[in-house]
């Protein structure tokens, strides 16, 4: 498939989400993300952090905006990867405390996330519009005659968890739990 223009044609599968070298820089991306924000973000400093030189960054994206815009694709992939892996093959009422756990793994651990510590304003904007993607999937996960509201308001602890950082982050998949009407799982 070819570029965008304006890019050096990059190899036959440089657009593949499996392509080992395009998945680093993506990664890197993410971590300069949360250092630096979408302002401030440096192709030199995505290059350094993947470990690739320019060239090789400009082989898969042509310049900034076509990174970021591939980011948002396959940052989303990975979460809904992880939370298909996380949830395939088990009962339908172990489902929802699956997603739930990737959730606080993913806010925990995750470099991007930071980023609204360096830019509130673009990560609001953008939770605007992704806040009604989660809430719909996670919906599907719930069960129940209320599982509309429990996706809803399990969404909302997560993103008030990702906002503000507090003391009880021990706590946070509780209150994930508690807000999405899930029991103590057993085992």
């Amino acid at each position: 498939m070819p570029q965008s223009s304006g890019a050096v044609p990059g190899p036959p599968d440089a657009d593949s989400p499996d392509n080992p070298t395009r998945a680093r820089i993506l990664a890197a991306t993410a971590e300069v993300l949360g250092r630096n924000g979408t302002a401030k973000l440096s192709l030199s400093d995505v290059a350094a952090q993947a470990g690739v030189s320019r060239p090789t960054l400009y082989r898969y994206f042509a310049d900034k905006r076509e990174l970021l815009d591939a980011f948002v694709v396959w940052e989303r992939r990975l979460y809904e990867q992880a939370v298909a892996e996380a949830t395939s093959g088990l009962p339908a009422h172990e489902r929802l405390d699956a997603a739930l756990r990737i959730i606080v793994e993913y806010q925990l651990s995750y470099p991007g996330l930071r980023m609204v510590d360096v830019e509130p304003e673009q990560v609001i904007r953008r939770l605007a519009r992704v806040l009604p993607l989660m809430r719909d999937r996670l919906q599907r996960l719930c069960t129940g005659p209320d599982a509309a509201l429990s996706a809803a308001t399990a969404v909302r602890v997560a993103i008030s968890q990702y906002l503000v950082r507090s003391d009880d982050s021990a706590d946070f998949l509780a209150q994930l739990r508690h807000a999405a009407g899930v029991r103590h799982p057993s085992g």
